[in-house]
């Protein structure tokens, strides 16, 4: 079992033709990814690692039955995309693209929601469920396939997670990446009913960092809610007081947002927070 994705989907990568849409299609084929088919305005008639190029994507979906969109547009161009993917009827979309205009971000976050489709991001290195897919930019060689449900919203922080998991022999049923920016598409909350529900899942991970009510609010969710094992990491421990770090989801206000917060949130809701990252593997490994 998976959430979110899994071998069904079909994806059409927007913005297929530049140097990141032919990178990370070939490393997602490798992955066993299902890439039927790339968008770039103007291209249509090539080919990207075997996989067909269409000029939108409601004919990519119409001559490949594409139900999945990867976006790997610049910032500029990302909410026509979106917007261009749901009006397709696409019903799953990952947006890579960083540094996307909040009111845009705004726009498309609500448009997924009245078209009853899944968005992830933006902001975000995606999603991968091993042994059946991966949708983005996160390197597959790390994974294993198992029972550990992984939602972050860092990066590379949940490569590192990820990686000692794996190596511990501990693999994962899915690992999403839901994006550091202050509005996205999916949220902890979601990731954790997600994995509530998946009967494969056996424990949760999730990557949080300073800034934003996201853990608090996932910490309350996880009292009244999750009855899985739940295990953390905050980044950002060390930030000096009231000072504003990294990307635009790293805002502290009203004494929410900061580390402190968060982590006495999670305790508070009996979840097993690690002190580094490489910790989280022995610590669900414990008592996972």
């Amino acid at each position: 079992m998976a959430i979110f994705v899994d071998e069904k989907n079909k994806v059409v990568v927007q913005g297929a033709t530049g140097h990141q849409g032919v990178f990370h299609i070939g490393e997602m084929k490798t992955f066993g990814t299902k890439v039927v088919a790339g968008v770039t305005p103007g291209k249509a008639g090539e080919e990207v690692h075997g996989v067909p190029v269409f000029d939108n994507v409601q004919e990519a979906v119409d001559k490949t039955g594409a139900n999945t969109s990867l976006i790997l547009v610049p910032a500029k161009f990302a909410k026509d995309a979106v917007f261009e993917a749901l009006d397709a009827d696409i019903k799953t979309v990952v947006v890579i693209t960083e540094n996307i205009p909040f009111h845009d971000a705004m726009e498309f976050v609500h448009y997924a929601k009245y078209k009853d489709a899944v968005l992830i991001g933006p902001n975000c290195p995606g999603i991968a469920s091993p042994g059946k897919t991966k949708i983005g930019i996160l390197p597959g060689s790390i994974f294993k396939k198992g029972n550990v449900g992984v939602a972050s919203r860092s990066g590379t922080l949940t490569y590192e997670i990820v990686n000692a998991l794996s190596e511990k022999n501990m693999g994962q049923s899915t690992c999403v990446g839901l994006g550091g920016d202050p509005i996205v598409g999916t949220t902890f909350i979601d990731a954790l009913n997600a994995f509530e529900k998946d009967k494969h899942t056996k424990a949760v991970v999730l990557v949080g960092e300073i800034g934003g009510t996201a853990e608090e609010d996932a910490a309350e969710y996880i009292t009244e809610h999750i009855s899985k094992p739940v295990f953390a990491f905050i980044a950002g421990r060390t930030a000096p007081p009231g000072k504003r770090m990294g990307h635009a989801g790293a805002i502290i206000a009203r004494g929410k947002g900061t580390a402190e917060s968060k982590i006495k949130a999670f305790e508070k809701a009996d979840v097993k927070l690690a002190k580094f990252p490489t910790d989280v593997a022995d610590l669900v490994e414990k008592y996972g």
